[in-house]
């Protein structure tokens, strides 16, 4: 595989330039590219019907049925984004009827839970997630498809020291679920 490889380049204390340089790619750049791939694919190529979450709403909706009375900063910290975009993520599913914002002082956030609409529209959309993850895996052996969860979970978790699984299941970093 060949791939363009963007490297900086110093020209003088005050300069620097970007130099496009063709290679071939080694594993790990092979890695890191089919990882690029797929999260664009999963952000962007996101096949939804209506009144179903869209990725990032399934992520939101995730981390607060495995948090509930979380607060919007809580998922901007562990989502590593800006308290904005939990803001307008959250702001849909509300519209929706998904989740329920509890009374509390607006400066630390409202209390955040799922509601009966909001829990089985997860359910559904996990179901329909899972489903697409199974097709992709039709025609590996139940051992290629261990080991395949097994390093999967070995690469997510070498890239943190502790193995935080707090987002569990959401699509992010989580419990192996898709």
């Amino acid at each position: 595989m060949q791939v363009v490889e963007v490297r900086l380049v110093e020209c003088d204390s005050e300069h620097t330039e970007v130099e496009a340089v063709d290679v071939f790619a080694s594993g790990v750049v092979a890695v890191h590219d089919e990882l690029v791939r797929l999260i664009r694919e999963l952000v962007t190529n996101d096949s939804r019907t209506a009144g179903s979450p869209t990725f990032a709403q399934h992520s939101l909706l995730s981390f607060v049925a495995r948090n509930p009375g979380c607060r919007a900063t809580q998922i901007s910290d562990a989502f590593g984004v800006h308290r904005s975009t939990v803001s307008r993520q959250l702001r849909g599913c509300l519209d929706e009827g998904w989740v329920h914002a509890e009374k509390g002082p607006l400066r630390s956030g409202h209390p955040l839970t799922l509601t009966e609409w909001g829990v089985a529209v997860l359910a559904s959309a996990e179901a329909h997630r899972i489903e697409e993850v199974r097709t992709r895996l039709n025609s590996w052996s139940d051992s290629d498809i261990d080991a395949f969860a097994r390093q999967l979970r070995e690469f997510r978790l070498g890239a943190t020291a502790l193995g935080d699984d707090s987002m569990g299941g959401d699509g992010i970093g989580g419990d192996g679920r898709a």
